[in-house]
């Protein structure tokens, strides 16, 4: 009998999907990511009249294998002349598709690609800026995320969990949702 219960705990551990579902996913998008008043800044404050771009309304779906985000971009890139900017800008709607990926604990973008319903110098600028930085800049922090999620704090019941070795050896997108495959130990004390 011993003997089996060491065999079992020497096997590898399982795996489990967590399932993000869109909606939940947009809602952690704009907790996470866009948090100054519901925008994203990829350039500038909110404070710079002349030089800033923000991205807002986030709205999540999946096609073809890939994460697609449509959003509001707004952006100047001007000079301040006299209390007037003068420059390039415009607002429009965009349409970012990438492929979720895990990389150092968090999930983040990567091929992104971005659509926009009509054309420009300054949107040819601004998708290949965005493209850039998204694959750069924009991370979810998964560990953190499962952390918080499954671990109980001392002092808060009659047991505590620790989670431990956490690891997510694949991510795919389905129809309604992302998935990670998740392998970790959660030791309860």
């Amino acid at each position: 009998m011993r003997l089996g219960v060491l065999l079992l705990l020497a096997l590898p551990a399982a795996a489990a999907e967590l399932r993000i579902e869109f909606p939940a996913l947009q809602r952690m998008l704009a907790h996470e990511v866009f948090t100054q008043d519901g925008r994203r800044y990829v350039r500038g404050s909110a404070k710079q009249k002349c030089d800033f771009a923000y991205l807002e309304n986030p709205q999540v779906s999946g096609k073809d294998s890939r994460l697609v985000v449509r959003a509001r971009f707004s952006g100047r890139t001007a000079l301040d002349v006299m209390g007037r900017c003068i420059g390039l800008g415009d607002a429009f709607d965009l349409t970012l598709t990438g492929t979720p990926v895990y990389d150092k604990g968090a999930l983040k973008f990567k091929d992104v690609t971005i659509e926009t319903n009509k054309d420009s110098f300054y949107i040819r600028r601004v998708k290949r800026a965005l493209a850039q930085s998204m694959d750069r800049e924009v991370r979810y922090d998964v560990n953190a995320a499962a952390k918080r999620m499954l671990t109980i704090p001392p002092g808060s019941g009659q047991y505590t969990t620790e989670l431990r070795e956490f690891k997510v050896p694949s991510v795919r997108v389905d129809s309604d949702a992302v998935v990670l495959e998740v392998q970790f130990v959660l030791n309860v004390k």
